[in-house]
């Protein structure tokens, strides 16, 4: 069977994952598939910097804002979803452009990677959510690490929804999560794929633009955002949202503004060395330094002639 060309578009927040991904989308009639987290949660518009109107130029951009916040959503569900949008896509004729800088999504996606149908224990799952709110979240992440350590470096020990699930399912079968996936990568990906990375060769330049998103995302009402979910009581998926859990304790009356802003900072540096991390692992992906170009346009320009070259695609190189 004919694998369906797949370009994907990953890296560190802030690094202009969004606005190449429109541009690619246009130039070969593509349309976008999310990969990210907690862009598909509705109400977390700025803390999440999902694209707006103008950003998207009119291209469809899929999996964004159409999930409520006190929704479960899981790995599995991102791959079942993504893979219904692009095949959607590639029906009707269009590039299917995958943008996103959570990198379980895209590998998981890419990889093809098959998850056992383990229905939830209702009572094991709240036995572990006590022990979390108990003995906190660190020590649920170590029980997680010794028993699953392939899983544990996979993820964050905030991100307790999975951390969970990942015992859950240990309890359940015995097994690891993580053996479950390296079988699953026996069956075929159906996609062909043409990975490309943004990066910079200085990382100052990174944490510069981060910093200067914070800044823009904090003129155009973050703290207000963040501050209506809190009063509203669901910061359930929220609290792990960069941008929101930071501001509880200015909200709480427990620190000043100014603090809880670096400290929004801070947390998205670490956070997109995370990603770095992540995506580094992964051979298939082709960099893209950034300070290598004088501007956007030419990088725009670089990533579409190879596009074009790898799928013999036609490319207007005017």
């Amino acid at each position: 069977m004919e694998k369906i060309k797949t370009v994907v578009i990953a890296g560190p927040t802030a690094s202009g994952k969004t606005g190449l991904g429109v541009e690619i989308a246009k130039e070969f009639d593509g349309e976008v598939v999310s990969a990210d987290s907690m862009q598909i949660y509705k109400g977390m518009d700025i803390a999440t910097a999902k694209p707006t109107a103008e950003e998207m130029q009119g291209i469809p951009h899929h999996l964004i804002d159409f999930l409520e916040r006190d929704k479960a959503f899981s790995v599995a569900d991102y791959v079942e979803l993504a893979g219904e949008k692009i095949r959607d896509i590639h029906s009707r004729g269009k590039l299917p452009v995958i943008v996103g800088g959570t990198g379980l999504y895209i590998s998981s996606l890419i990889d093809n990677i098959q998850f056992p149908d383990i229905k939830s224990d209702p009572e094991i799952r709240r036995r572990i959510e006590q022990e979390m709110e108990q003995y906190g979240r660190e020590a649920v992440f170590e029980r997680l690490r010794n028993v699953d350590p392939e899983t544990a470096e996979e993820l964050h020990p905030n991100n307790t929804v999975r951390v969970i699930r990942a015992l859950e399912v240990y309890e359940i079968t015995r097994r690891k999560l993580s053996e479950f996936k390296a079988e699953s990568r026996l069956v075929p990906s159906p996609y062909e794929p043409m990975m490309l990375g943004l990066n910079y060769n200085d990382r100052s330049r990174l944490y510069e633009k981060i910093n200067l998103r914070v800044d823009i995302m904090v003129k155009n009402g973050l703290v207000q955002e963040a501050k209506e979910v809190f009063e509203k009581g669901k910061m359930k998926t929220s609290a792990n949202a960069i941008g929101f859990k930071e501001l509880i304790p200015y909200f709480e009356n427990r620190e000043n503004l100014d603090a809880c802003i670096e400290k929004i900072k801070q947390e998205t540096r670490k956070y997109a060395k995370r990603q770095l991390t992540w995506f580094r692992k992964n051979a298939k992906i082709q960099w893209i330094m950034l300070d290598e170009f004088d501007n956007k346009e030419k990088i725009f320009a670089y990533c579409k002639k190879n596009i074009a070259k790898r799928f013999s695609l036609c490319y207007n190189i005017e």
